[in-house]
């Protein structure tokens, strides 16, 4: 009966201090009492330039074998979920929203496009750029594990060649200004790194793998891309990298693969946002290097941003696609389907959709236009997808209420945290 006793009382000092399951707010950390020396965790066999992560004694369990609930993954229905939200009280009123609607996932911007972390890393480049000095949770862990507990699936997003902390403190690995012989800039003054160098894509790499050894399910990639810029302001950048007679789809296509070759020993889905445009362009790589086969026959899953404010007047012959949201989605994701349907080995499409209003242009985007465009997707039969609200602030009332009957059971695996 001791025995019990002090099983129980342990079992209760561990919920509380682990904070998972029922952890709100942050609360301020007690001193630290000295502890033993950082050891080395063994990790799986990764490259020879792939970070080695050290932890503490007490973190190892979260890369030692155990069974793992991993949520069903077979039909996604996400939100987007910025830094900023994930790592404050507004985490827990999305995870309310999930436990009351159809969300069963949540896209976390692990690296913005500040270059900025949402927790310090022990990946060597973001600790020489200054990237854990402008992290933006402090108990990812915790809040992973509460993620966990309430059935919801983890999809780490990176961005990629759109990084100016990254660009700013290592120009080398920039794209130049030929007329300056600075760093190049866009249209708002973002400095960009250069899509053609292979370091900027192991770094990416890099994080990736060490966002699954924490605990997330799924890795996606975003601005896998060469910048969007006018013609004029595209005549004045140098790519430093650049191969001779190498295209831009072809950087990007190596590189894409060099991604997935990289993190599918780690057993977690690799995917990538691209332009909506992109399943409809028949010709040339919208001159940023994307082409919709080179990304369904490298990737798991593939994103395409299918906004209907994102699309110019007369597209899909529509005068105003803004105003059509049914339309405007159907459209492009028939383009996807068809452009798909060649290849047996396709990725899966999981549109990423509307659900913010782009300034002043009407209509609004309310409940109905959102469930116009979550309609269209599930008439072709798709049955995943992801809103996008840049503030992650979202209208229940474009949600489905969650199912009486219990959710279906998870899977159980084998691993190590993070895995399938």
């Amino acid at each position: 009966m001791a025995v019990v006793r002090q099983a129980g009382a342990l079992l209760l000092a561990a919920l509380f201090m682990s904070r998972g399951l029922f952890a709100q707010d942050s609360l301020p950390a007690a001193p630290a009492a000295p502890g033993p020396p950082d050891v080395p965790a063994v990790l799986p066999t990764a490259p020879a330039d792939q970070a080695r992560v050290t932890l503490r004694p007490t973190e190892l369990r979260y890369v030692q074998q155990e069974t793992l609930l991993v949520p069903q993954t077979s039909s996604i229905k996400g939100l987007y979920v910025n830094a900023w939200a994930f790592g404050s009280h507004k985490l827990w009123q999305l995870v309310r929203l999930a436990d009351e609607t159809e969300i069963n996932a949540f896209v976390v911007d692990v690296k913005d496009d500040t270059g900025c972390l949402l927790y310090p890393s022990a990946v060597p480049t973001a600790e020489q750029i200054g990237a854990n000095k402008c992290v933006r949770a402090k108990d990812v862990k915790a809040r992973l594990d509460t993620l966990r507990a309430h059935g919801i699936y983890t999809i780490a997003r990176f961005v990629v060649a759109k990084d100016p902390l990254l660009a700013e403190r290592k120009p080398g690995w920039s794209v130049k200004d030929r007329n300056t012989g600075g760093l190049w800039r866009d249209r708002i003054n973002i400095a960009w790194v250069d899509a053609y160098n292979d370091s900027v894509w192991i770094y990416a790499a890099q994080l990736a793998a060490e966002a699954v050894r924490l605990g997330f399910n799924e890795v996606q990639f975003d601005y896998v891309r060469f910048p969007d810029e006018p013609r004029e302001r595209m005549a004045t950048a140098i790519f430093p990298a650049h191969r001779s007679g190498e295209t831009q789809r072809e950087a990007v296509r190596n590189h894409i693969t060099l991604l997935r070759n990289r993190l599918k020993p780690l057993g977690v889905p690799v995917t990538f946002d691209i332009f909506g445009l992109t399943a409809s362009a028949t010709t040339g790589d919208l001159g940023i290097g994307q082409v919709w086969e080179d990304f369904i026959n490298v990737a798991d899953v593939v994103l395409p941003m299918v906004y209907p404010s994102h699309y110019y007047r007369g597209a899909f012959g529509l005068a105003w696609p803004n105003g059509q949201p049914y339309r405007v989605v159907r459209a492009a994701l028939s383009d996807a389907l068809q452009r798909s349907r060649p290849h047996p080995a396709a990725a899966e499409i999981r549109p990423f959709l509307q659900a913010f209003t782009l300034g002043r242009r009407l209509p609004r985007y309310t409940p109905s236009e959102i469930r116009e465009q979550i309609r269209a997707v599930e008439d072709l039969g798709i049955t995943s997808w992801v809103l996008w609200n840049p503030r992650s602030v979202y209208q229940r009332e474009s949600l489905r209420p969650k199912k009486s009957a219990p959710p279906p059971p998870g899977r159980e695996l084998s691993g190590t945290t993070g895995g399938r």
